[in-house]
């Protein structure tokens, strides 16, 4: 093709783009002077009609790519005008057909013979010609019935050159119109579209999806998990430019008599076809990229199967890609925010801030209903409206102007994997639109979304090397606590697993295992955030402790006198000790808000106001029961009155920080480290026991019965976005085992801040941004990047210009943000005093570090022993704010918190001993026990009694539930 042809195709294609935005553009301003509906409707028609035509017009002149983009949008009747639909479904499969000399030529050339020695017959009228090939009908010599597909004579430099023309039409409407910004999706089609010009790949292809389907036996595979019931004709023979197929005498799918002489369910057909789409997505992560009606024919005899067609533009999916768009669409059936954006970071996209609400929305209609052509403007209205309300939302989140919003793309980065399947399914929805067929893709899909993820999981430790995490062995005991964890995984024991230890300052194990969720085959990682539930309260109160250590607060104090508004109702005499040893009498304080209204408990200030209001059941220090939510809000607000600051602002100032553990320790987390969460479940054989249990240190509305009631509700609360992002300091925390076992680490060292956490961990502990932060760029540095002249000459100057860079950006998949860390600093920072001896405890250090506590008697504060003693209720589980931790000899070793479901951190003072777990699988601990006896026994520490495997029956039924 000569520069002079390349040139005015160039030049039609871009001056009816720039007549056609023009004619719409005036019509706008048009509008507000129409006083009629009626007349304004009847106007808008016309101009879709006379647009229609020349539209059609120039792709039928022009051929190649713009057949292909024609094709595209003769399908979406779902969003289209009805003018558009009408005119350019011709383009479907009736283009006016290359001449048979043509045809012939390519033919002998390709296969190396005359057709006389080929074929016995050969039609010379093609049954369709497309954009790219026109196929006819033939007998081979052997009387097998075939059709032979023939590529167009110089299609492949006219498709190059419209995929370059089309890419700058595209870059021109994203400059005039910023919010219709389609720049990743010709990138991609730039990318696939040169594949379709070759035949031996989509031969291949054909072949592939037809084994994927269990297309070779001609009828459905019962023994298949999910069948589908389809036809795709097998391949013959292949070249680059030529392809024979065995003929299947089938009706097209716009053949609207035929299909109803035949009495084919138009409904059952278009859902046959959703279902073969959902298998090559979800099953196999390979699928064909092109389903227009063109594409398919109805098998004549019963009982009247979809046929396939044209396999020349498929996608190939990485399977971490395939499983994160399967979670996109439980996510959306769910309405599940984390998922949904846990997903969205797994496949690369990215936002330029924090969009959860709007993003499930734009899902939820991505994955709705297919409408009928009848019902497309209602649906259009609908969407548009939507969409003015997301970008109002925007415009007031962002405080921009009217102007600045038009301009504004929150999309940072939109992966290339994922825009076939998106063409994919608008073609679909199209495809059921022109059938006029309803068709629920949640519904139909989502049993091959579920198999994918469940069948990656069950199969679990049987076919994944990995299962355990792959990092290096520290010690021994690691080694042995590996096999363990590999004999809970198999026995179903556990789901997602992470184990650190540390002994005398060093890190002794640091292993993650499994995965992270039920329908989460993504394997846990060092990093992995845990729901911990009340080992949160150890953190907490390991806050408020340093406070008092700073000398902003006393134990002895009275709540009120801290926190004026608390002092209603009789809680005046409340003191900050009563707090911490679950003594106020506000045990049962909110418990019924997790019955009322969940939605509650996710309002900080609404709770502490709530609980201020509260009235305490019994005196202040009579008894000790269990403040399993009250705990939080009460040390959280007598936190931030004391300090007269955020809770998350001192939790960051007084551990994150010091401890170095950035982005792996949460109350309430951040936007943007969803794709790092693991996802709760319940071992349901093992929590049904709980109901058997009677437990006196546990106020009435917490007893194990009510627990094992709540049960199958807990896990679908915390796993909620608005739960999870929530200030709930008695349940809420967000951890790895290695944050939590090195916060227990350096308070078994009286607040020593430990060495460097292992090198051998990966990636590095403090790696993270705490917060991440979304790459927002300003809007004065795009319009600068954007800045263009606006006059139609200069505009028209640009689109001719032959200076092509369609190079796709490459773009970090990670959900977050890294933040390079000297490690070398970590740990030995200012101290003017050399800390040898806590608590008459030698700790072998032998050089300044950073101390985080100044009080040598921290131990027994954290204990209630000693000089504490008289702030805490006698023989009571609980010093002030820890749970201790008895031998079975029944003396006080250590401290800690354990959380309900498993997960567990505590410290052995006398050994210098830190361990924590945490697990997605909730449970009465079994699993825990099992771990923490191995890990004592192998390094011949004292056991904790409540971690004792004889705490259980000889029936195997748990007497005690790891819950505080």
């Amino acid at each position: 093709m000569g520069w002079g042809n390349i040139y005015k195709r160039r030049v039609k294609v871009f001056g009816l783009a720039l007549l056609i935005y023009m004619d719409y553009k005036a019509l706008q301003q048009r509008g507000k002077w129409f006083k009629s509906k009626a007349k304004e409707d009847a106007v808008w028609k016309k101009a879709h009609e006379r647009n229609a035509k020349r539209v059609l017009q120039l792709m039928i002149e022009l051929e190649g790519l713009w057949v292909k983009l024609g094709q595209y949008l003769s399908t979406r009747a779902d969003v289209l005008p009805v003018a558009y639909i009408n005119l350019l479904k011709q383009l479907q499969d009736s283009l006016p057909p290359r001449p048979l000399e043509e045809v012939c030529s390519t033919i002998e050339k390709e296969l190396g013979k005359a057709m006389e020695g080929l074929f016995s017959d050969f039609e010379k009228v093609p049954l369709a010609t497309a954009s790219i090939a026109q196929v006819h009908r033939a007998v081979l010599k052997n009387g097998q019935e075939v059709v032979v597909k023939v590529q167009h004579d110089g299609v492949k430099h006219v498709i190059l050159e419209d995929l370059k023309n089309a890419k700058r039409i595209i870059e021109w409407i994203a400059w005039a119109e910023p919010q219709y910004d389609f720049n990743p999706m010709i990138d991609e089609w730039c990318k696939e579209a040169p594949r379709e010009l070759d035949f031996n790949i989509e031969a291949e292809n054909t072949r592939r999806v037809s084994s994927n389907l269990g297309c070779n036996n001609k009828g459905v595979d019962e023994g298949r998990d999910n069948p589908v019931d389809v036809l795709i004709p097998e391949v013959i023979q292949s070249t680059e430019k030529v392809m024979i197929l065995e003929y299947m005498d089938g009706v097209r799918l716009n053949d609207r008599e035929s299909l109803e002489a035949l009495g084919v369910n138009k409904q059952k057909l278009v859902e046959e076809i959703t279902r073969a789409y959902a298998h090559q997505i979800y099953v196999d992560g390979f699928f064909n990229g092109d389903p227009h009606p063109g594409n398919f024919l109805v098998s004549k005899k019963p009982p009247h199967r979809p046929i396939l067609l044209d396999f020349g533009l498929t996608k190939s999916l990485p399977n971490s890609t395939k499983q994160a768009l399967a979670k996109m669409l439980l996510a959306s059936a769910e309405g599940d925010h984390v998922a949904l954006l846990s997903a969205f970071a797994e496949m690369g996209l990215k936002f330029r801030m924090d969009l959860p609400e709007q993003a499930m929305e734009v899902t939820t209609i991505f994955f709705s209903n297919a409408t009928k052509a009848s019902e497309a403007s209602a649906t259009m209205k609908s969407i548009h409206e939507k969409r003015d309300k997301n970008i109002k939302e925007i415009q007031e989140k962002m405080k921009l102007s009217e102007k600045e919003v038009k301009r504004f793309n929150p999309v940072d980065a939109f992966p290339g994997d994922i825009v076939i399947f998106s063409r994919v399914l608008n073609l679909l929805r199209g495809l059921s639109a022109t059938m006029d067929a309803r068709i629920n893709y949640l519904e139909i899909m989502r049993p091959f979304a579920e198999s994918v993820l469940a069948g990656s999981i069950s199969k679990g430790i049987a076919v994944n090397a990995q299962w355990i995490h792959d990092t290096p062995v520290h010690s021994d005991v690691e080694a042995k606590l590996r096999n363990l964890l590999l004999e809970l995984g198999s026995a179903g024991r556990i789901l997602g697993i992470q184990v650190c230890a540390y002994k005398d300052g060093e890190v002794i194990i640091d292993t993650a295992a499994g995965v992270l969720g039920k329908y989460d085959p993504r394997p846990v990682q060092l990093d992995t955030l845990f729901p911990v539930f009340s080992v949160t309260k150890g953190i907490t109160a390991g806050m408020l402790h340093s406070l008092v250590d700073d000398g902003k607060l006393k134990f002895e104090e009275n709540v009120a006198d801290v926190w004026p508004e608390f002092a209603s109702n009789g809680k005046d005499r409340i003191k900050v000790h009563h707090a911490l040893n679950h003594t106020s009498g506000l045990h049962n304080a909110l418990g019924n808000l997790m019955g009322e209204n969940p939605l509650v408990i996710s309002d900080w200030s609404d709770c502490l106001h709530r609980l201020a209001m509260s009235t305490p059941e019994t005196e202040p220090g009579q008894q000790q029961l269990y403040h399993y939510l009250s705990f939080g809000w009460l040390c959280g607000g007598i936190i931030e009155n004391a300090s007269g600051r955020k809770f998350k602002e001192i939790l960051e100032e007084t551990f994150i920080d010091p401890l170095n553990v950035q982005g792996e320790l949460y109350v309430g987390i951040p936007p943007g480290v969803e794709a790092r969460l693991a996802t709760l479940t319940i071992d349901t054989e093992e929590l049904s026991k709980l109901s058997n249990i009677s437990s006196p240190e546990l106020p009435s509305t917490f007893q194990p019965g009510q627990i094992s009631q709540l049960a199958s509700s807990i896990p679908a609360m915390f796993n909620t976005l608005f739960v999870r992002r929530a200030i709930i300091p008695a349940a809420n925390g967000h951890c790895s085992a290695r944050a939590l076992a090195r916060y227990y680490a350096c308070l078994v060292d009286g607040g020593i801040v430990p060495a460097p956490h292992s090198s051998l961990s990966t990636p590095p502990l403090g790696s993270h941004t705490h917060i991440p932060i979304f790459s927002l760029k300003t809007l004065k540095k795009e319009k600068a990047n954007k800045k263009r002249s606006c006059n139609v000459v200069s505009l028209c100057k640009a689109m001719v210009s032959e200076k092509e860079d369609y190079k796709l950006e490459s773009k970090d998949s990670a959900g977050y943000d890294r933040v390079a860390t000297d490690e070398s600093n970590i740990g030995d920072q200012n101290d003017d005093n050399m800390v040898n001896n806590i608590d008459g405890i030698s700790t072998g250090r032998t050089k300044t570090q950073k101390k985080l506590f100044n009080n040598p008697r921290i131990h027994d504060a954290f204990m209630g022993v000693g000089e504490f003693e008289n702030l805490v209720f006698p023989n009571g589980q609980f010093g002030l704010g820890f749970k201790r931790i008895n031998a079975e000899d029944g003396t006080i070793i250590g401290f800690g918190h354990s959380g309900m479901g498993g997960s567990t951190g505590y410290c052995d003072i006398e050994n210098r001993f830190a361990i924590a777990v945490t697990l997605n699988k909730m449970s009465l601990g079994t699993a825990t026990r099992s771990i923490i006896e191995l890990v004592c026994r192998e390094l011949n520490l004292p056991l904790p009694v409540e971690m004792s495997l004889g705490a259980t029956s000889q029936r195997g039924e748990t007497i005690t539930p790891i819950i505080n």
